[in-house]
């Protein structure tokens, strides 16, 4: 035999090369598959509920209570935002090696609730001088518990569906829309119940309100426990991946799997020199991830602006509908969840059918095409957005208000709706995207770890949306971003973020017109590319 070209046996006597999950042994309708995963987007309602109840108002408590200076607050809120998407790495590698996704998703759901027990406590019975360090501690709690929770329950309730069975995939390929619209309940329940109270009635009714959401959440969860399709945990994705590296560099990344003249002389294999086809195959399948995640960071950096700079806009504008009732400003973000309520029954049932029958494709248009329109999107919501800017702050002009941080300007809230509006569309086409493709074009034992690695491009966006700021303050003298918005240019960098993201599209249209996809499709005889 030549050693040079000889390639390694797969080796499963190691479990390296087991890419498919022990399941529990119980057969599943799709019916079944179904009813299991009620359950699951039941709790995920429940959390998004508390979340976004948090996420959506604190900027305004940072600011109106904590009294943090304006562009402080919102850099804080995408710090939390962004630590709260980075640990779903952690999360995923835990679930995967340890835990499992079960176990993973009780525990952190416990984290949770204590934490947001913790952040009720710290806005009601902890002493003035020890708050603030305590509704910090309680925030990232919450991250921990974020961590376990986000890249382990949406995969956690797509394993109900059996590959293996026809109906379960058919299904499968409506469930991240349904998903995704469950997720958008739970927030728009947030935005209108929980920052209402928060608001009006007081900041530890609204925590205490959330709190028990969590708690009734986890309960709902225990459940359904016998109905669930349960996967052992298979060991650390990341062990396989680093050993092709190694092996790797010891030779080069197709001939990781080579037996050379020392594998030869080796009584045992080593995992560390030599690696299966089938080991080098699934980092190849995340390497040509990687493009994709890194041209996707801008697009999260606009979508963080629905939690800060967008509220702070809202605060200053007329709000009022009748003569007793305020609209909190926070609230508004509640029409990104009812026009996606509306949108994702619309993407599936009208636009995927008659994209169908166009392209022949048989979800209308391919993943990177759907993130692809996400992407475009986010670019008229900047344009949008700092031309209404750019009006409410040439009518406090008018009115002689220029000076008057504090008074409102007389402009109706509502011209801030076509900004959430498009934003809903971000959401329908670039989220659900996002999440599909990072689900399905993963190694299939990975598929924890695509989670977290689609919920990260969240967090990496959110700490570019505060090099942003800061690079921002830098330049103009901290003039743009004051807390005065009448005296500042928000329009101006909201300009900048829209050019920022016009220069990534084009980046991300080349990267994704070089994407091979992972599977074939039924109808198609060689691998689809974007």
């Amino acid at each position: 035999m030549d050693s040079s070209v000889a390639v390694a046996p797969i080796a499963t006597e190691n479990g390296i090369e087991h890419t498919e999950n022990k399941v529990s042994h119980h057969k599943i309708s799709s019916k079944g598959g179904w009813n299991a995963a009620i359950f699951i987007i039941m709790v995920e309602m429940a959390q998004r509920f508390a979340y976004y109840g948090l996420a959506g108002n604190l900027i305004q408590y940072l600011t109106n209570v904590l009294n943090e200076p304006t562009a402080t607050a919102a850099q804080d809120v995408n710090n939390w935002v962004g630590i709260s998407s980075i640990f779903p790495l952690l999360g995923a590698f835990v679930a995967d090696s340890y835990l499992g996704r079960f176990n993973t998703i009780l525990l952190s759901s416990f984290i949770y609730f204590m934490g947001m027990v913790l952040l009720s406590l710290a806005v009601s019975v902890i002493p003035l001088h020890y708050r603030k360090a305590v509704f910090f501690t309680a925030l990232y709690i919450l991250a921990v518990g974020e961590g376990g929770h986000k890249p382990c329950v949406q995969t956690f309730a797509a394993d109900q569906f059996d590959e293996r069975n026809p109906k379960d995939k058919d299904a499968k390929s409506s469930f991240f829309n349904w998903w995704y619209l469950g997720i958008v309940f739970g927030a728009s329940a947030a935005v209108l119940v929980a920052i209402y109270l928060q608001d009006n009635v007081g900041w530890a009714v609204g925590f205490g309100v959330m709190a028990g959401a969590l708690a009734l959440a986890l309960a709902i969860f225990l459940i359904g426990i016998k109905r669930y399709r349960k996967q052992a945990p298979v060991g650390s994705p990341f062990t396989t991946v680093a050993q092709v590296f190694v092996a790797t560099a010891r030779k080069f990344l197709d001939k990781a799997m080579i037996i050379d003249e020392i594998d030869l002389a080796s009584r045992e294999r080593n995992p560390w020199r030599l690696c299966s086809l089938n080991q080098v195959e699934e980092v190849k399948l995340v390497i040509r991830l990687i493009p994709i995640w890194l041209s996707c960071l801008m697009f999260s950096c606009i979508l963080v602006q629905l939690h800060t700079f967008f509220t702070k806009q809202g605060s200053t504008m007329r709000r009022s509908i009748g003569s007793n009732f305020q609209v909190p400003p926070a609230s508004l973000q509640s029409l990104v969840g009812l026009s996606i309520l509306v949108a994702v029954p619309v993407y599936e049932r009208i636009f995927v059918p008659l994209a169908r029958r166009i392209t022949g494709h048989r979800s209308g248009i391919t993943m990177l095409q759907r993130i692809g329109i996400g992407l475009f999107t986010s670019i008229l919501t900047m344009i949008v957005a700092a031309l209404v800017e750019a009006k409410r702050v040439r009518t406090a002009r008018e009115n002689g208000l220029i000076d008057s941080p504090k008074a409102i300007v007389p402009i109706s809230i509502w011209w801030l709706l076509p900004q959430y509006l498009l934003v809903s569309i971000c959401d329908v086409f670039g989220i659900v995207g996002l999440q599909e493709l990072f689900y399905d074009q993963m190694p299939e034992a990975m598929r924890s770890i695509g989670a977290a690695a689609y919920i990260s491009i969240i967090g990496v966006g959110s700490f570019i949306n505060t090099g942003v700021i800061e690079v921002v303050e830098a330049i103009t003298h901290r003039s743009w971003l004051v807390d005065n918005l009448n005296r500042a240019h928000l329009d101006y960098f909201y300009w900048v973020l829209a050019g920022l993201s016009a220069l990534n599209l084009c980046v991300f249209i080349w990267i994704a017109k070089r994407f091979v996809y992972k599977k074939v499709l039924e109808d198609e005889s060689k691998e689809e590319v974007c």
